[in-house]
C-alpha cells in the first residue's frame, strides 16, 4: 500500500479473493442497514452516486431565557461502484451546522470538509448541580470509522477495492 492509499483510506482485498458481481457488492452494502446501526445506507441517484451512507447527529438544544442553540453534524459517504476495476470509490463528507436563536434568526454558521478520519468530541452542560446551577456534563463522541469500517469491510470481503477519494469526482 502506497502513501497516497494510506492517506485516502484505500484498502485492497486479500490476494486470491475472487471479486463478486457489482449487484452482490451493492446488496452487501445495503444489507448493513438495520435497527441496531445509527446510520442508513441508501441508493444515491439524487446525490450523484450509486449508494450513500449517512449518519446524522443532533446535539441537544441549549435553552436560556434569550437564546436557543443547536449543533448538527452530518457525515456522508458517497460511493460509486466501478465495475471494470472492481472498486468502490468513496468520498467522505462532513457538515456541521450551528443554529442560534429561536427561531434561528440570530446566527447560522456551517462548515464543510471532505476526506477520511472524522472524529468529533463535544461536551455540554445539562441539569442542576448542588449549587442549583446547570452543571451536569455529558460527553458526546463520534468517530467516522464507525460508519466507514463496516462499509469498507463489506467491499473488501467481496473482493473489491475500497478507494478513498479526496480530490476530484467520484
Amino acid at each position: 500500500m502506497g502513501l497516497f492509499d494510506r492517506l485516502t483510506g484505500t484498502r485492497h482485498p486479500s490476494e486470491g479473493v475472487a471479486p463478486a458481481s457489482a449487484e452482490e457488492v451493492r446488496s452487501a452494502l445495503l444489507g448493513l442497514n438495520g435497527p441496531d446501526v445509527p446510520y442508513v445506507v441508501r441508493h444515491g441517484a439524487g446525490d450523484q452516486a450509486d449508494l450513500v451512507a449517512e449518519w446524522r447527529i443532533a446535539e441537544p438544544s441549549w435553552q436560556t431565557i434569550f437564546v436557543e442553540s443547536r449543533l448538527t453534524h452530518t457525515v456522508r459517504i458517497r460511493m460509486r461502484l466501478v465495475r471494470k476495476d472492481h472498486e468502490v470509490r468513496a468520498l467522505e463528507e462532513q457538515w456541521e451546522v450551528t443554529r442560534v436563536g429561536n427561531p434561528p434568526r440570530l446566527r447560522i454558521s456551517s462548515s464543510y470538509s471532505r476526506g477520511p478520519e472524522r472524529s468529533i468530541t463535544r461536551e455540554w452542560t445539562i441539569g442542576r448541580g448542588d449549587s442549583g446551577r446547570l452543571e451536569a456534563t455529558e460527553t458526546f463522541r463520534f468517530d467516522g470509522s464507525g460508519l466507514r469500517n463496516p462499509l469498507r469491510d463489506a467491499v473488501v470481503q467481496s473482493g473489491w477495492t475500497w478507494r478513498g477519494v479526496v480530490f476530484g469526482k467520484l
